[in-house]
């Protein structure tokens, strides 16, 4: 089922990226706003079925979107796709009224997953193709899922090989 999805991003280069990453999931009807000002027309001329947000942009930002969006439309199922990873930023947003998180960068898996656990938790599972979709996060006090923490900012490391004597 494709979805008319509304990507928020200031950066076009991203919104492209993003919008070829959503046809691949099989999503072709995208609009696009470089901004919350822009984001709040695109939705008073016709509301979409989900909302995909970046948080740092001019004008408006992603989070005072969310925020007015939420003022009249508790329903609208919104995803933040950003850059803030911090766990205050997850908590700020959800209590914003997001209804998942998604950190960039992110794989189409990732995406995917996340606009299949946000339709079926907020619209239910006849809306996406999801046959077990995982919980999203309902309330701030909830612990955050691994699947939306802050990636770890401590490097990877692989041992080296043992030398042969």
């Amino acid at each position: 089922m494709s979805l008319k999805i509304l990507l928020v991003d200031s950066s076009r280069t991203i919104r492209n990226i993003q919008k070829n990453t959503l046809k691949m999931l099989g999503h072709t009807e995208v609009t696009e706003a470089s901004d919350g000002l822009q984001a709040l027309k695109a939705i008073a001329k016709q509301r979409p079925d989900l909302l995909l947000v970046d948080w740092n942009m001019p004008n408006m930002d992603g989070l005072a979107l969310i925020r007015k969006v939420r003022e009249t439309d508790n329903k609208l199922p919104i995803i933040m796709v950003t850059t803030e990873a911090e766990k205050s930023r997850v908590l700020e947003a959800l209590k914003a009224g997001v209804n998942n998180y998604v950190v960039k960068p992110f794989t189409p898996e990732t995406l995917g997953e996340k606009i299949t656990q946000t339709m079926s938790k907020v619209v239910g599972p006849a809306a996406t193709n999801a046959t077990t979709p995982a919980p999203v996060p309902a309330a701030v006090s909830e612990p955050i899922p691994s699947t939306v923490a802050a990636p770890s900012t401590t490097p990877q490391t692989t041992p080296a090989p043992a030398l042969a004597h």
